[in-house]
């Protein structure tokens, strides 16, 4: 091949290599522009005046991310209301106290209606009468108002294995109550007036939000569990339905709010795929998270 024929050839894979650079970059630019097409009205429509959807579902503990979402709807102009869904049996106390607080912060800016959905029990409860109006299915399970902490006895266990433990604390208060050892006297007094602390709380919460005092509040502060229909006779919830209910009582608040769109929002985390197929699983039940938070002794808002 001589030299013309060379450059001929040569000439003619650059042609190509180019040809084909700018076919890609078009066909990119085309698939740009067809995802853009597609994504940019749902883009435009969550800017849009709405009613926001948030669930709380599963065991309930304390979650920043969930905290800072939550605030974000109170200051969002584009979200006019909120439905929060719920469906969860409770959780522990602090993180019920951490989501009650935050929702109340929105309701202080705009109307709050909880739905209700198989259970809204202990915690879920404490979600449920942080809103301005409670809508509860007839066959919903609630109330469950009460604190509970527990713990295993493992020194029967212990004993008839023949196990010994030494232990070597700076009180007889430190790390009790244990598993290994019988409890403390003292620090059971302690324990119990820690629980009652926390149930005193939950009880006042509920008598304030829900105008119960009396024979009233001690009928339904006992720990016990209601349908959604035993709940709207005692004063619990506020009517029975699920959602259409809760944009009928929106609509009565402000006109035009039943009408606009409702719109979910919840916490996108960046879990990786395991943690992630995890996180759906615990949802579901709850148990997952339930084992994962256990790193210590907590009082739980949790029906049993």
């Amino acid at each position: 091949m001589d030299v013309f024929e060379r450059d001929f050839y040569e000439e003619r894979r650059r042609s190509w290599r180019r040809s084909a650079f700018w076919k890609g970059f078009v066909v990119a630019a085309i698939l740009a522009g067809i995802i853009a097409a597609l994504t940019l009205p749902s883009a435009f429509e969550a800017r849009g005046v709405h009613v926001a959807r948030y669930s709380v579902s599963g065991v309930i503990t304390d979650d920043p991310e969930r905290d800072r979402l939550i605030r974000d709807l109170a200051e969002d102009d584009a979200v006019r209301a909120v439905v929060v869904r719920i469906n969860s049996p409770g959780g522990t106390t602090a993180g019920s106290e951490a989501l009650y607080e935050t929702l109340r912060a929105v309701a202080e800016t705009k109307p709050v209606v909880a739905v209700m959905s198989e259970v809204a029990a202990s915690g879920g409860y404490v979600a449920a009468i942080a809103a301005d109006h409670i809508v509860a299915r007839g066959n919903t399970l609630t109330g469950s108002i009460g604190v509970i902490m527990e713990y295993p006895d493992l020194t029967g266990l212990i004993d008839r294995l023949g196990i010994g433990i030494e232990t070597v604390r700076s009180s007889e208060l430190k790390a009790e109550p244990s598993p290994y050892r019988p409890t403390n006297p003292e620090a059971r007094a302690r324990d119990e007036a820690m629980i009652e602390d926390s149930y005193q709380w939950f009880r006042g919460l509920v008598g304030a939000r829900r105008d119960l005092s009396g024979a009233g509040l001690d009928s339904v502060a006992n720990g016990g569990v209601f349908s959604g229909r035993q709940a709207l006779e005692s004063g619990l919830v506020d009517e029975i339905g699920g959602e259409p209910e809760a944009l009928a009582w929106l609509e009565s608040r402000e006109t035009g709010l039943g009408d606009l769109p409702v719109r979910e929002w919840q916490v996108e985390r960046d879990d990786g795929i395991v943690a992630g197929i995890l996180g759906r699983v615990a949802s579901t039940g709850g148990i997952l998270t339930e084992i994962s938070t256990r790193t210590g002794a907590k009082l739980y808002s949790i029906m049993r």
